[in-house]
């Protein structure tokens, strides 16, 4: 059977358990809709915490721009992974012991203020609108190559999908889902990964294989072989770095921080019925989230070293079937400059023919290593359950900002719970479309915006709950000061450096503040809004007592039972 009849079916499978689970566990209730009802057992918690933080980005985009980065990639591994255990143990206990269903909620009650509150909610919506746009990108990028569609109707089926059942089940139908989500996603990821490295190295577990001997006698490793690759074609060596120190360690503090403020992943902890849970479901996610992350740098490895020898120096006219299909979606591009009918593949770009781009590495890695078909198309069922279970998180953030923190706490206090339901529908039906629109217009790879995303959150929440929760003479003056400024200085240089649109010229690196790239500029907007917030609140009165006794609580650790009627 084709690669394209075990897409349907294997997509069409778990789709089906996805809107049946949906239909099964919606929401009747704001509190079902916003935090599933608040008694989501820690083992249930800990896989969909897993699933909505592992998105297209960890899933496709991650290994991708490994393979092409090589040890620069690291980043990603150590600041995604370093801001989970950041947000897990520094926070995400603090924040279920306060009891809110949402960030902006938490903010708005511990500055006291409706203007906290709103800045809180537009900055969600920065962050969510800006980190969904990565996932209905690579949920386009699966459709179009698998069921052979242009990636704006991928995007289109995309949006009717999560649209369904976020929109019926809320948070309830998403936890449930991304439990499924998380099964299918991680069993997609890992059974390619085993088959290519025994295919390779002999060496059936991914994660030691890409450090062994090559499986043809040759008595050569793996990154060896690939490092000389690399030099052949005029690349630097696979495992050599070419970042500035300063930007790596920027990159992955941003990383970090924006994980710990990221309002999709927090929200997960208020699902559970005590804090005790919260702190064991943060734990069982880890190690969920560890099985992928370790894998992916073989994953990336393995794709690299096959798409190299596949193609490089290869006469066009004999490449493999599959180099034809991804052609066919404008992800893989070959302009012939010199005539030869040889696929030149090299560093110069004056010389080279060939543009891959680097979100389809993992998806057509087992097609460049000639996987069965039903391999193939486990992959694709995968990358779309990696997307669409952290496009639902993200849209209920979305829908929730909107619905409970401006309608319900600012504009309409006495609004019904049936009317906030509705609003929070209509919300989340105009944030898929806004999704959509960006997941055809994207700004990057599925990656780079995903990254540009944390820096957003590292440079608008992080301080604001960090300060919040250890800090109780911070005042909503600081807070609201230090958000804004914050937010708007790391806008101002992605669109200025990532984007060029202030100076009608291609950004230069040369440029860069401190030398940092706009995937890190998150760390120094982020202690930029810690100076500012404190800055501030030294000359503004102190919160009223009651809020200052509300932070006192919620670090004490006898409350370890029930959260906190606060």
């Amino acid at each position: 059977m084709g690669v394209q009849n075990w897409t349907y079916i294997l997509v069409g499978v778990t789709f089906a358990i996805y809107i049946s689970i949906a239909i099964w566990s919606r929401a009747s209730s704001t509190k079902e809709f916003y935090v599933a009802g608040g008694g989501v057992s820690p083992w249930a918690n800990g896989m969909a915490t897993a699933a909505d933080w592992m998105s297209a980005a960890s899933f496709i985009g991650m290994a991708g721009i490994i393979s092409f980065a090589g040890y620069d990639g690291a980043v990603y591994l150590m600041g995604w992974t370093g801001g989970y255990v950041l947000l897990a143990l520094l926070l995400a206990p603090y924040l279920r012991k306060f009891g809110k269903f949402t960030v902006p909620d938490f903010i708005g009650d511990r500055y006291y203020s409706d203007i906290a509150r709103i800045v809180a909610v537009i900055c969600a919506l920065l962050v969510s609108f800006t980190y969904v746009a990565g996932q209905m990108r690579g949920v386009g990028i699966v459709f179009s190559r698998f069921l052979e569609v242009d990636i704006d109707t991928g995007v289109i089926i995309g949006m009717l999908i999560v649209l369904f059942y976020a929109v019926l089940g809320g948070m309830k139908g998403i936890t449930y889902t991304q439990v499924a989500q998380y099964c299918v996603l991680i069993f997609a990821f890992m059974v390619p990964a085993i088959f290519i490295s025994i295919q390779m190295t002999g060496n059936p577990v991914p994660q030691l294989g890409f450090g062994s001997e090559l499986a043809d006698g040759s008595g050569t490793y793996l990154l060896d072989k690939l490092d000389g690759l690399s030099t052949e074609l005029g690349f630097s060596e696979y495992t050599e770095g070419s970042k500035s120190l300063i930007d790596v360690f920027a990159i992955t503090l941003a990383l970090m921080a924006g994980t710990a403020g990221l309002p999709h992943v927090i929200v997960r902890f208020f699902t559970v019925k005590r804090v005790r849970d919260a702190r064991k479901s943060a734990g069982i996610a880890l190690l969920l989230i560890a099985i992928l992350y370790t894998t992916a740098p073989a994953v990336a490895v393995f794709a690299r070293t096959n798409m190299i020898e596949t193609v490089s120096n290869q006469p066009y006219s004999e490449v493999p079937q599959w180099f034809k299909k991804w052609e066919t979606t404008g992800l893989i591009t070959f302009t012939d400059k010199n005539n030869d009918g040889l696929i030149q593949y090299v560093a110069d770009a004056s010389k080279n023919e060939l543009v891959v781009d680097r979100d389809i590495m993992v998806l057509a890695n087992p097609e460049i290593a000639n996987l069965p078909n039903w391999v193939i198309a486990l992959v694709a069922a995968g990358g779309l359950a990696a997307a669409l279970s952290t496009a639902a998180g993200l849209l209920l953030v979305i829908s929730s900002s909107v619905s409970h923190d401006l309608i319900k706490k600012v504009y309409n206090p006495n609004i019904s719970e049936k009317g906030e339901l509705i609003a929070a529908r209509i919300s989340a039906v105009g944030a898929v479309c806004v999704a959509g629109y960006f997941g055809i217009n994207p700004p990057d790879f599925v990656a780079a915006v995903v990254a540009l995303a944390f820096g957003l959150a590292a440079a608008s929440f992080f301080p604001a709950i960090v300060l919040g929760i250890f800090y109780k003479r911070m005042n909503k003056e600081g807070a609201v000061a230090g958000m804004v400024v914050g937010i708007a200085v790391m806008l101002y240089y992605i669109v200025k450096y990532k984007f060029g649109w202030l100076d009608d010229a291609v950004p230069n690196k040369s440029e860069w503040w401190f030398g940092i790239s706009p995937e890190g500029f998150g760390a120094i907007a982020m202690i930029i809004n810690f100076i500012v917030s404190i800055t501030v609140m030294k000359f503004t009165k102190a919160p009223p007592t009651e809020v200052q006794e509300i932070v006192e609580n919620i670090r004490i650790p006898s409350g370890a039972g029930e959260a906190s009627n606060h």
